[in-house]
């Protein structure tokens, strides 16, 4: 449901939101009025200390109080049950209620202050437990204050102020469109909207330098931010509600397909003995690419043996010996890269840990074994990799010999021209070449580091024919088409089951975003049932909730026609919500370009049940597949942990072997990451 109203302003808390917190806080009111009232019956009003008056009164005044707060918890939490997520109508009474027990918060601090002065003053003679109790109802009473300003602080909006409604005769859609005055109101909130995505921004990275590239970024990430949330009124227990569903219809999906369906290869993809080929470089390239991310995942897949066999070499007097490596000042990135690898220091040619917004750290290395001069590109591990990935527009980037609009996500290309110019006029290759001129070029990286070295391998093409990149769960919003066709010549995708950065693009998510409004607003279950049965279909898994919806009982002509309860979640229309009639690609959505994958794509997933035990086996498979099917987000517990470079490399190690992999194996097994 839309923000409550109350106060004057919106706020990012629906009225169907306080079930859970009311319950809480009735639980705790309710053992703390029956102590009290124990307390006052085991005296029976008599106390036989100084200040006996005050705490009589005391006592008294709490056990009223108490029990007003949970008579009015009560009623909060009913009416708060009542209605669904688009169907607020039973919960009208709500901002009364919430205006009652705001009053109540004056008389309860007015008792607490009684009760300290109580304390501190008169409470001389009473006995230890009475004094003990009053203590503990004083500490009770600032903590809730204390606990309630926090949480209003957490729900305020800052462009909370109430959203003009539609004139009675206005249809659906077109709010406040048509007139200039309209026209001028969105574009202020959106200014104003610009402006506060900025400033949170600022906060979040007040630690990081102020520079050009930094105020570049942040201007970008709040018009992106801007231009998502600014159609919508959800708040963020809806996002939730619509994710627990839209999961659990996928896994009705998938249930009911059948079992013996092949995955379509592409018709330009190989097959056969090319796949294992393939299979086999990328597992080994792959162990570079998790390399690259220095010591914490070092640490995190060797927790046993990891801290032990870096400590020899961290902090250690080894100056010159590292005058290549830059950012890494202790030599623990190094020195993990050493023990990842299993390459000796002379086998690098340059080693950077320099990091900023559009400068990530890669490595550029002799790799024997495979004949190949390997560029190693980090992921995202630091809130500047994140300013990057987050910086999303488009970007021109032409390209000699490619016809066709060619353009890339913004923040990866500052990243790889970054790279391109340490490696080309810095003359890095060129130094790599003049020891190994007959190895080829190899690039390689995971997450941020995989779309990095995907157009850094476009860059490099004309210049290096036979360079070849392995692309490790890379970005989705990465390429135009042409440059995504291009790179399917020299650069291969690697997924794995349902990861979410593959698939994420800003076409994506207005994608999921409809797909949101569109099943929440269909769901005619209250939200706390939605979230209580999501989570345990997430902890204890079971057959999928079959939702009744609002469309059970309409005519099937009416469902060519947007549905009020979607168009109700919308503050203004939008190119990027489609009714229901509309087709489910985002590609119909035309308010952004799209970006693909890039190369060809390797598809990497689970045969069997999607849900086993901790300690059974997990067998994969792998397939060529195409970029079109990772044109929507799959909601799912594992499309973060299929992101993780560790799971990923057993994923290919497990592959390469021909033998299961325990889908819960203990973390010093990650040593296998040496000997691909």
């Amino acid at each position: 449901m839309p923000g409550m109203v109350v106060f004057g302003r919106r706020w990012g808390i629906a009225s169907d939101d306080l079930v859970f917190p009311g319950f809480v806080e009735l639980f705790f009111r309710v053992l703390w009025w029956i102590g009290t009232m124990i307390l006052f019956t085991y005296h029976k009003g008599h106390f036989d200390c100084n200040g006996r008056g005050v705490l009589h009164t005391f006592l008294v005044g709490q056990l009223v109080v108490l029990a007003l707060i949970i008579l009015s918890l009560c009623a909060i939490i009913y009416v708060s049950a009542q209605g669904t997520i688009t169907n607020p109508g039973p919960r009208r009474s709500m901002p009364v209620l919430v205006y009652l027990r705001a009053v109540l918060y004056l008389p309860e601090l007015a008792w607490a202050c009684m009760g300290a002065v109580w304390v501190s003053d008169d409470s001389r003679g009473c006995d230890p437990a009475t004094v003990g109790s009053v203590i503990a109802a004083v500490v009770a009473s600032w903590f809730i204050l204390l606990f309630t300003a926090l949480g209003v602080l957490f729900v305020f909006d800052p462009l909370g102020n109430p959203r003009p409604q539609p004139a009675a005769a206005e249809p659906l859609g077109v709010r406040h469109m048509e007139s200039s005055e309209g026209t001028q109101f969105l574009s202020t909130a959106r200014s104003l909207a610009v402006k506060v995505w900025e400033s949170r921004l600022r906060l979040l990275c007040c630690c990081l330098p102020q520079d050009e590239n930094q105020r570049a970024a942040f201007s970008s990430i709040a018009q992106l931010f801007t231009g998502f949330f600014s159609d919508t009124d959800l708040v963020p227990s809806d996002i939730a509600a619509g994710l627990a569903l839209l999961h659990q219809e996928h896994d009705k999906m998938e249930r009911s397909r059948d079992p013996d369906m092949v995955v379509p290869h592409s018709p330009s993809s190989p097959v056969g003995e090319d796949l294992e080929t393939e299979l086999e470089k990328a597992a080994h390239c792959m162990q570079f690419a998790a390399a690259a991310y220095g010591w914490p995942l070092y640490i995190y897949s060797n927790l046993l043996t990891g801290p032990c066999k870096l400590s020899r070499d961290c902090c250690g007097s080894r100056g010159a010996e590292y005058e290549i490596v830059g950012g890494d000042h202790l030599g623990c990135h190094f020195s993990s890269i050493l023990q990842s690898t299993g390459l000796q220091y002379r086998d690098f040619i340059h080693v950077s840990f320099h990091n900023q917004i559009y400068e990530i750290p890669f490595y550029v290395a002799l790799d024997h074994k495979r004949e190949a001069v390997l560029v190693a590109v980090r992921g995202t591990l630091s809130l500047k990799d994140v300013l990057t990935d987050l910086s999303a527009e488009c970007e021109n980037l032409p390209i000699e010999g490619v016809s066709g609009a060619c353009y890339a996500h913004k923040g990866i290309c500052q990243a790889a021209g970054y790279i391109y110019k340490k490696l080309v006029n810095d003359g890095i290759l060129n130094q790599a070449f003049s020891i190994a001129p007959e190895y080829k070029l190899v690039i390689t990286g995971h997450s941020l580091g995989a779309g990095t070295a995907s157009v850094l391998a476009v860059l490099l093409r004309n210049s290096f024919p036979t360079l070849q990149c392995y692309s490790f769960s890379p970005p989705g919003g990465l390429l135009s088409k042409a440059l995504a066709d291009y790179s399917k010549d020299f650069v291969v995708s690697v997924v794995l089951g349902k990861d979410l950065v593959p698939r994420l693009s800003i076409p994506n998510m207005e994608d999921l975003k409809r797909r949101i409004l569109k099943i929440v607003s269909n769901c005619n279950k209250p939200k706390y049932r939605i979230l209580l049965q999501g989570c345990w279909y997430e902890l204890f898994g079971g057959d999928p909730d079959d939702f009744p919806t609002e469309m059970d009982n309409r005519r099937e002509e009416e469902l060519s026609q947007p549905l009020l309860g979607e168009e109700s979640l919308l503050v203004r229309h939008s190119s990027s919500y489609h009714s229901l009639a509309s087709d489910d690609s985002p590609a119909h959505a035309a308010t952004h370009l799209p970006l693909f994958l890039p190369g060809r794509v390797l598809h990497i997933t689970e045969d069997g049940p999607s849900r086993r035990s901790c300690f059974s086996t997990v067998r994969y498979r792998a397939d060529w597949s195409n970029e079109m099917n990772f044109r929507s987000i799959l909601i799912s517990p594992r499309m973060l942990t299929d992101h993780m470079p560790d799971v990923l490399l057993r994923a290919l190690n497990s592959l390469t072997c021909e033998r299961p992999y325990s889908l819960c194996p203990s973390h010093t097994s990650g040593s296998q990451q040496q000997n691909v």
